[in-house]
């Protein structure tokens, strides 16, 4: 295996930390060369005082000889005070800053000083919170009061403008409704009735969480929001389909789970939070890892490489689940999916490509406009099944009907 070397990083962010003192540390999410990747926390300070000794080690590059050589990226020195509003405005900075550190050549990109300061450290798995340590013990009401980080995440676009700050971001809290054993480093081990906060929700079904001093990647499966079992996060069925492409090949474990080889192209219906897609092949349906699929017509292996771990378990694997609701939260059946699936593509026109289309709809009026037909209809739009309007109707109706049975 060869030598350690980090292959890209990305600004997620800043937070706001209030212990031992308030100050300003920035998110990166490192990917190494293994595909594994962590998130480290720096404080700007630590930053600039790395980008003051990369260049004492590179005078050449850095244009200490000769202005005209300099390759490594500039960076601004901190100032004297450091606000929220200055914390916000360098997002863009250290984004060009560290896109520019991986562009350099391999002796400056590879160093050991730059790969060691971007490794984690025992304060990036830990909270803010607990990090007075034993020799500077905190009373109870001092600890009441010590506020909680405020995370400020970078917009998906990647750039960042002063007017897009309105406060903290909110974080979810969660519940593990069993106990979950860690596989590797990244993740984080739980027991039944561990509250987390989530941090990100990544399609792949792994979420990254923390709760007290840890930090890691969670399966989805493996919690359950505190409020409602019902919380409305997955969107609605599109039967209309997204062209996808599958980028590694995976063999069904449950019945309504589907096998398909690599590069076979599919389409995506219904895309679900714990990162098990329903996909439909010719008129067959079933669940597929979402972390093996690749939208057509973009780069395949930019997509492998996300691969860094198995895809996470599914809900009806867990055994000795227990749960705080007294109703789980229910979901269409493949029989369900297949039988909408099949009327949908009876109603779509022949030669129609799937693409990205609002849930359930029908044909469009330009499509039907399209067809031979001389006064085309609106075409109806599948029914949903008994089990989705008894799981969506109001609690009065429920009791109607129970009634009446």
């Amino acid at each position: 295996m060869g030598d350690p070397f980090i292959r890209h990083i990305a600004l997620l962010g800043f937070e706001k930390r209030y212990a031992p003192s308030q100050h300003y540390v920035y998110m990166f999410l490192v990917k190494w060369q293994d595909l594994s990747e962590k998130v480290v926390y720096r404080r700007f300070t630590e930053i600039y005082e790395f980008h003051k000794i990369l260049k004492e080690m590179f005078p050449i590059e850095a244009g200490d000889i000769n202005p005209e050589n300099r390759i490594i990226p500039h960076l601004p020195a901190p100032r004297w005070f450091d606000g929220q509003r200055v914390a916000e405005s360098r997002q863009g900075t250290l984004t060009e800053y560290c896109n520019s550190l991986m562009n350099l050549p391999g002796k400056i990109s590879r160093c050991p000083h730059l790969l060691n300061f971007f490794k984690v450290r025992p304060d990036d798995l830990k909270l803010p919170t607990d990090s007075h340590g034993p020799h500077f013990p905190r009373s109870f009401w001092e600890l009441s009061w010590v506020k909680k980080p405020e995370t400020y995440l970078m917009p998906r676009d990647g750039k960042s403008n002063a007017a897009d700050i309105t406060g903290p971001i909110i974080l979810q809290t969660y519940r593990a409704i069993a106990d979950y054993e860690k596989s590797s480093g990244s993740e984080m081990a739980l027991a039944t009735g561990d509250v987390v906060d989530v941090v990100e929700k990544s399609q792949s079904g792994w979420w990254f969480c923390q709760m007290k001093t840890k930090r890691g990647w969670v399966p989805a499966s493996y919690l359950e929001p505190l409020d409602s079992p019902d919380e409305a996060e997955d969107p609605e069925p599109n039967y209309a389909g997204e062209p996808y492409i599958t980028i590694k090949a995976y063999t069904a474990l449950l019945e309504d789970e589907i096998s398909l080889e690599q590069g076979e192209t599919i389409e995506v219906i219904h895309k679900l939070l714990d990162g098990w897609w329903v996909i439909r092949k010719e008129d067959v349906t079933g669940y597929f890892p979402s972390m093996y699929l690749q939208q057509a017509g973009q780069d395949t292996d930019q997509a492998q490489s996300r691969i860094k771990r198995g895809a996470p378990p599914r809900r009806s694997s867990i055994r000795n689940a227990h749960s705080i609701h007294q109703r789980s939260r229910k979901r269409l059946s493949q029989d369900t999916y297949r039988r909408n699936s099949v009327r949908f593509l009876q109603q779509r026109p022949r030669g129609a490509r799937p693409g990205p289309r609002s849930p359930g709809s029908a044909l469009t009026e330009e499509e039907s406009l399209k067809t031979e037909r001389p006064k085309p209809q609106p075409a109806v739009p599948p029914r949903p099944s008994a089990d989705l309007i008894l799981h969506r109707c109001s609690e009065s109706t429920k009791r109607k009907l129970a009634s009446a049975v």
